[in-house]
């Protein structure tokens, strides 16, 4: 075991880099690296990034300042920057910090290996392409380990939408959908391996088009393949546009029994006016019609979205249309956030609303957010539902795993391993969890 190496990934931002994160890790297993929790045993050190939130790139340019010290006492150690940022900066990674070996873009990641081993030949190594080849096929045969009772499943990536306050189509590049027949394999591979959840993964994942036979497979008959994977147990999806949410996948909501009663649903604003400077392409309106559909389609889903408060030009009568509509959706979930601008965007160019107006909008919006988590939380106590356990819990003989509506569950009983679907009785509602009585393992 002498040639072994450790590798140590940090794994910023989104499921999707999670995802990615586990695919680095089976490449760089191909070339003798297992991998450590511990930045400091490591032979080499992965910044898998995202760019997404405020100043992204200079929190990373922080942390791989923090490695100095380690690179000046492992002369030998590697550093290398993955993921958005790394697509973003490129060359100017390695230009504003030369202690980094090695950068590559989310396309490009297949090519660990062989950019790792030109930089233990003394030099340096830079990916940013769109590359023609695919790296979900690349990376099908690598050596695969046990796996927990869930798992992501990246089956779409890039966006071709163009938001106004998006990197998504410069940093993962334009739509691309993996072909139906990698995704069924992958997906039984997991199951094989352990699995019983799939959450399905894109940056526009209900916009799925994959060649499948017959031709392109919307998402709806992805799950319905899915659907007949003997073992799986559940099967979700993130993250969506509401402007491609057809009528097959509203039907398999209600249709479907392993496709979980949960839905994330970006809407961003409740304001026309502010959607269409988004280029959102939806209004308010059409966007609680399709709610509607959806909770006709399955009247106890548990819906969740994302808001932006201050978005350039947002007036106070913008700011409570978005409070209206939350009203009336009344969600079970929702992330919230202050704009901040990304370069290159179109809203970055725009007049800026004042970072004390956006704080302040921000907190009434996720006081109402809470509120609504809260109640929906609370109304689960009394119900019996499924609740698919993954680990021990804080306290011995705990065990917690999440239910069918996506809440943390914990119960206390000797008979709960991870892996096991059981029935709940939801009994109490804390802060941020429940807890259940088993009534069926």
């Amino acid at each position: 075991m002498a040639d072994v190496k450790k590798l140590y990934i940090k794994t910023y931002g989104c499921q999707m880099n999670v995802y990615d994160s586990e695919r680095m890790a089976e490449a760089m297993g191909g070339a003798g690296y297992v991998t450590t929790e511990n930045a400091a045993e490591a032979d080499m050190i992965l910044l898998n990034t995202c760019h997404i939130r405020e100043k992204a790139a200079e929190k990373v340019y922080s942390e791989l300042g923090r490695f100095r010290a380690l690179k000046d006492e492992k002369p030998d150690l590697k550093i290398g920057v993955a993921g958005c940022v790394a697509q973003a900066e490129g060359q100017e990674i390695m230009r504003r910090q030369p202690l980094v070996d090695l950068v590559v873009g989310p396309q490009s990641y297949h090519r660990l290996p062989q950019m790792e081993a030109r930089v233990r030949e003394g030099g340096k190594a830079l990916d940013t392409d769109f590359p023609l080849d695919d790296k979900f096929d690349t990376l099908r045969h690598r050596p695969k380990a046990k796996r927990g009772p869930t798992a992501f499943l990246t089956v779409q990536e890039g966006c071709d939408k163009f938001c106004a306050f998006c990197v998504v189509p410069y940093t993962r590049g334009a739509e691309v959908s993996r072909p139906a027949a990698r995704v069924l394999e992958e997906a039984r591979d997991l199951v094989e391996r352990g699995v019983r959840e799939i959450t399905l993964l894109g940056q526009n994942v209900n916009a799925y088009h994959g060649a499948g036979e017959g031709g392109d497979w919307s998402l709806a008959r992805l799950i319905w393949a899915l659907n007949d994977i003997d073992g799986l147990e559940r099967i979700r999806f993130t993250t969506s546009h509401p402007n491609d949410m057809d009528d097959d996948l509203i039907a398999a909501h209600g249709e479907c029994a392993k496709l979980m009663p949960y839905l994330h649903l970006p809407v961003q604003s409740g304001s026309d006016r502010i959607l269409k400077r988004m280029n959102r392409s939806h209004t308010a309106d059409s966007y609680l019609r399709l709610i509607e559909r959806i909770r006709a389609a399955r009247p106890d889903i548990l819906m969740s979205g994302d808001f932006i408060v201050g978005f350039p030009e947002e007036t106070e009568e913008d700011f409570q249309a978005t409070m209206d509509l939350i009203e009336a959706v009344n969600y079970g979930y929702a992330f919230s956030f202050k704009y901040s601008t990304r370069p290159g965007t179109p809203a970055a160019e725009r007049a800026q609303v004042s970072e004390d107006v956006k704080s302040e909008r921000l907190h009434r919006l996720q006081a109402l957010i809470t509120r609504q988590q809260r109640a929906a939380q609370d109304a689960m106590v009394g119900r019996t539902v499924g609740v698919l356990f993954e680990k021990p819990g804080r306290m011995a003989g705990q065990m917690v795993g999440k239910s069918d509506y996506l809440h943390a569950v914990h119960v206390a009983d000797d008979r709960v391993k991870p892996g096991n679907l059981a029935q709940v009785e939801i009994i109490e509602s804390g802060a941020n969890s429940l807890a259940g009585r088993v009534v069926s393992v």
